[in-house]
Formats: structure tokens, C-alpha cells, sequence
């Protein structure tokens, strides 16, 4: 077995042999919930499972779902495939958590029909799912927590409509194929240009980066060598694909010559908006994602209603407002935290 797999399964079987104290009460304010207290019986063991672990997103997903852990007291448990397209190592993992009998299991699916029989299988063994980031094709989940994808893909299409003047040609690089938060994203970007900015053509929509920033900045690479000196415009979907055309950019020497628009902001993507290669960034609010997640499942734990769709923050980041606090109270969450 190779080393780091290894090491990973080691790490989880381990953690999931810690066991749960269940004789101290749990007190949350129970995000999604009915009321404002959370009572449980005891420490919930639950399952944190995202797409991925080597983003800056899911770093910020994590960090929130950790502040959930301290606030109620409860046990995460945060395992992650080792990349965004490995659907049959994030099967494996909810089965494994199921199999272990954790009290509940938060799940960023990487396939919204890959992942409905794990999901269904959980709720059949009494094993409450809440749903975040991406959606998945079932509905017995007891809560969806995500940004509205599709609106977040029209701020996209605006921002880049108003720069580009309302005029010209673009091009949409996709992300996966499977991932329903980017399918969301993608259609709603495609809607909203099309009936906001007819005088904007779109040369090609049908490239997928893929789920590595190197696998993306190959395929952005080439795009720029067809159609760099025709286009004016560039959106892309997700932190990754952001990354990849960024790099593309820079090594082609178009940086600050084409409009371009992206989503997620992470440092990297920060930085590449201060030097004029980004001139949008879509974005969402992970931090605050995994922290109402866990805090749902516990409020569901507790015995407490919540609500079916849950949905966490958008904002469209320019250099304009770069510095404002609401911003970067979304770019650097912990850093203004309690400020």
C-alpha cells in the first residue's frame, strides 16, 4: 500500500475508534434550527467528508466546521478524498462512517447521482446527513447548506458583461464533469449573458479544466493559444479553474489584456486581483459553510427541526471593494473574527 494512503487510513481508523462522550450536554445556537438552543445527550461523533482537502476552500471549511466542534462540544471527524474526482474513494469513505455507526455524517458530494446510494444507505441506518456545497439527486438529507450556485454564476456574468463594456468575445472554461455546484454555476453564467449581453459571443463553453489547478492550467493554456487573440472575456467557475487560467494568463503574457472573471478567493486568488490579472472574483462563504453544517447536524441530533435549503453568503469581490471590511470579512474570516 502506498505510504500516504496508509497513513491516512491509520489516521482514520484511529479517530474513529475515539469514541463519544455522552454525559455532558452539548449547547449550540443550532444554525438552521428552530430555536436558538441546542441540548444533546452527549458528544456527537460526525463525519465531515468535502470533495477535497488541498484547495484553500476546503481549508476554509474545515477551519469553520472546527469553531461548530468547540461551540457544541461535538466530535468532527474530517476525512477527505485525496482529489476532487476520486467518486469511488469518497463512496468508500461514507460507507467506512457508516460502518463505524457515527451519530451523523456532513457530505459535500463529488457526484450528485455517484453518491446517492451511500446517502441513502446512511438514512436507512438511522444516520442523519446534511448536505453541503454541491447537491446531490435525493432528497432524504435533512439539510442542503450552499451558496446559490446559479446566482453566484450570474454575478459572474454581470461583472464580466459590465467590464467587457456589454461587447465582444469570451470564453467559459467548466470545471468537472458530475460536480452539480459548478454545473449550477456554469448555467447560470450562461443564462444571464445571454439574455443581459447579446453582443457578447461566446466562442467556447464546452472545455473542462478538471479537478487539479495543473490539469486546469493546461487546458486554460490551450484555450489562450486558440482563442487568446480573439477574446476580450474569461470566466471560470471554481477556485481550481480559477487558479489554472490565472496561470495561463501570466505565462502568455495576456495578464491585465483580457477581462477576466473568477470564482472563490482564495490568498493566490487575491493576490493575482491586486496585480491586475483578475478583475471579479464570485465569492462564496466556506468558512461560515462548514460552520452552519455542523451545527445543523447537531441541531438535527438534538432532536430539533431545521430547515430542507440553507443558503450561506454571495459577494461579488472587485479592487474597488477588495479592502472594504464586509469583504474581507469573507476573504480572511478568522483573521476578523471577534474584531
Amino acid at each position: 500500500m502506498h505510504p500516504i494512503r496508509l497513513f491516512g487510513l491509520t489516521l482514520f481508523v484511529a479517530l474513529l475508534t475515539l469514541g463519544c462522550d455522552q454525559s455532558a450536554p452539548v449547547t449550540s445556537s443550532g444554525a438552521g434550527a428552530t430555536t436558538d438552543t441546542v441540548q444533546s445527550g452527549g458528544k456527537y461523533s460526525i463525519a465531515v467528508i468535502p470533495k477535497g482537502a488541498t484547495h484553500p476552500f476546503w481549508r476554509s471549511v474545515h477551519a469553520g466546521a472546527q469553531k461548530a466542534e468547540k461551540e457544541t462540544g461535538c466530535q468532527i471527524i474530517w476525512m477527505a478524498p485525496e482529489t476532487e474526482n476520486d467518486r469511488n474513494q469518497q463512496i468508500q469513505l461514507v460507507q467506512s462512517f457508516i460502518g463505524r455507526g457515527v451519530d451523523a455524517i456532513v457530505l459535500a458530494p463529488l457526484d450528485n447521482r455517484a453518491l446517492v446510494n451511500p446517502v441513502e444507505t446512511a438514512v436507512k441506518r438511522k444516520i442523519p446527513v446534511v448536505i453541503f456545497d454541491s447537491s446531490i439527486n435525493t432528497d432524504v438529507y435533512e439539510s442542503f447548506v450552499a451558496t446559490d450556485n446559479k446566482e453566484g454564476g450570474r454575478f459572474g456574468a454581470r461583472r464580466l458583461g459590465e467590464i467587457m463594456g456589454g461587447k465582444g468575445k469570451a470564453i467559459m472554461m467548466r470545471y468537472e464533469v458530475g460536480s452539480a455546484s459548478t454545473d449550477n454555476r456554469e448555467e447560470g453564467f450562461l443564462e444571464e449573458i445571454r439574455a443581459k449581453y447579446p453582443d457578447i459571443e461566446l466562442v467556447s463553453i464546452d472545455q473542462y479544466g478538471g479537478a487539479t489547478k495543473a490539469k486546469a492550467q493546461d487546458t486554460a493554456q490551450n484555450l489562450l493559444t486558440k482563442y487568446g487573440d480573439q477574446i476580450q472575456g474569461i470566466f471560470t467557475p471554481n477556485e481550481s479553474s480559477t487558479f489554472g487560467m490565472m496561470r495561463a494568463l501570466e505565462m502568455s503574457g495576456l495578464a491585465g489584456k483580457i477581462q477576466f472573471v473568477g470564482f472563490d478567493a482564495s490568498d493566490s486568488l487575491i493576490k493575482g486581483m491586486r496585480d491586475g490579472t483578475i478583475h471579479g472574483l464570485v465569492s462564496q462563504d466556506p468558512f461560515n459553510m462548514g460552520y452552519t453544517s455542523v451545527k445543523t447536524a447537531v441541531a438535527v441530533l438534538a432532536g430539533q427541526t431545521v430547515e430542507k435549503r440553507i443558503p450561506t453568503r454571495l459577494a461579488m469581490i472587485t479592487p474597488e471593494n477588495l479592502d472594504t471590511p464586509e469583504i474581507q470579512e469573507l476573504v480572511a474570516p478568522q483573521q476578523t473574527e471577534g474584531k
